[in-house]
């Protein structure tokens, strides 16, 4: 006659876990938990294994959580199946985790799977028109100490969708830097190389650092900013800071690591005897290399001043590419005042207009301007005592005058020289 024997589970039945989750697989039954969950549930909640002999035949792995319990993995080699050993298993296991409280007990099983008995036979009941939604979290539970150390976070989803306009640029950083890091291993395939580090430029104001922002939401990586001001404090100088924050940024899975103004630490190197910056100078170009090592990773450097950064730091080999980020087109801009203006009003609004007042503006002036006409509405219709009719919002007027009044950033000069930059220095 056969016998089994169920007991709870010990640190060296790992092995035998794996060869339930292998013989699963094999019958192309896909487990809704994965097997790192399952393995960190045997040891951490409440598992349970049936043995035949010394071989494990069974298992059944629980975890509970206030009041609710959940299934995590239910197994029996095929040769054992059929024979009560599963409804044992759930027993069981229910039995250790009844200390909990619990007033409910789940399971999630694969539509593949077909063996039913054992949660019939201990009472669940298949709950109807129920879906399973799951998503992958970016950032594991190791990772957030440190990742809270490096000051990153994770950013909304949407900030990627939220990018008013910019539609040629937006589609540039998809396709070279985007698409090769999401999809990984099809660049493999095709023997693309996944960018490690690129440099956004251009005139002040024109979204460079939202746009590194929308690389990280879009990638769903950690954002973290490095603000060489606040390292230059440390005691061990700028540079041992410098190099002691990528050690820590590698700690971490993925990260989306950004510089602004790099100008500020990776200038034209001239002068004897060196100064203290060329020392940190010669730091950052020890250390983009090491990082350019690590998967998983991009680091996104933005300036202002492209014309003042070492000629080392740009070339080939540390930076894939040198991205211009430049003034909005009228497309853009359009899409800019459409964000800006409220809804009560957006049908009475001549953004056509606005969007030839505002030639030359960049993303900055457009949303000063545009927050302008809305405080200048707003005082309108509380203290303009003459106001006949009642206002429900700005009207193109208030936008007209506040564009007047609003000083572009970017000088017809500046303009200039970017398109210059572009010529000489752009790599895309």
């Amino acid at each position: 006659m056969t016998t089994w024997t169920i007991r709870d589970f010990h640190a060296h039945d790992v092995e035998g876990i794996l060869q339930l989750w292998q013989a699963l697989r094999e019958e192309d039954v896909e487990p809704v938990y994965d097997l790192s969950e399952v393995l960190a549930s045997c040891e951490k909640d409440h598992a349970v294994v049936a043995l035949h002999g010394e071989e494990i035949v069974g298992a059944a792995v629980g975890r509970a959580a206030h009041d609710q319990g959940w299934i995590v993995f239910l197994a029996t080699l095929p040769a054992f199946r059929g024979k009560g050993i599963g409804t044992l298993l759930l027993a069981a296991v229910e039995k250790r985790m009844a200390a909990h409280g619990l007033n409910k007990l789940s399971a999630l099983m694969p539509d593949t799977a077909t063996r039913f008995e054992a949660f019939s036979s201990r009472g669940f009941v298949v709950k109807k028109n129920l879906r399973y939604f799951e998503r992958k979290i970016p950032v594991q539970r190791a990772e957030l100490g440190a990742m809270d150390e490096l000051g990153g976070r994770l950013l909304p989803r949407d900030l990627w969708d939220r990018v008013a306009g910019m539609s040629a640029e937006k589609e540039l950083l998809e396709r070279r830097l985007v698409l090769p890091l999401a999809k990984s291993e099809l660049a493999e395939e095709f023997g693309v190389v996944p960018p490690r580090a690129v440099v956004l430029f251009g005139p002040p104001g024109t979204g460079k650092t939202t746009f590194a922002k929308a690389i990280a939401s879009r990638l769903e990586w950690p954002f973290v900013e490095v603000f060489p001001s606040r390292l230059a404090g440390d005691p061990g100088g700028l540079a041992g800071a410098l190099r002691q924050t990528f050690l820590d940024i590698a700690e971490l899975e993925h990260a989306v690591v950004f510089i602004d103004e790099v100008e500020e630490i990776a200038s034209q190197r001239s002068g004897e005897p060196p100064s203290p910056m060329q020392g940190v100078t010669n730091e950052l170009l020890k250390i983009i290399p090491a990082f350019r090592d690590q998967p998983g990773r991009i680091l996104v450097c933005a300036t202002n001043f492209i014309r003042s950064l070492d000629s080392a730091f740009l070339r080939h080999g540390r930076f894939d590419y040198v991205i211009p980020i430049g003034l909005p087109d009228a497309q853009a801009r359009a899409a800019m005042w459409q964000r800006f203006i409220p809804a009560a009003v957006a049908g009475q609004i001549d953004v056509h207009t606005l969007v030839e007042a505002s030639a030359g503006f960049s993303p900055a002036d457009i949303e000063f301007a545009a927050r302008s006409a809305s405080q200048r509405a707003l005082e309108k219709a509380v203290y303009d005592d003459d106001s006949v009719t009642k206002r429900s919002g700005p009207e193109t007027a208030d936008y007209l005058e506040t564009v007047a009044e609003t000083k572009a950033t970017v000088s017809d000069a500046v303009a200039a020289d970017f398109l210059e930059d572009i010529a000489a220095l752009a790599r895309t």
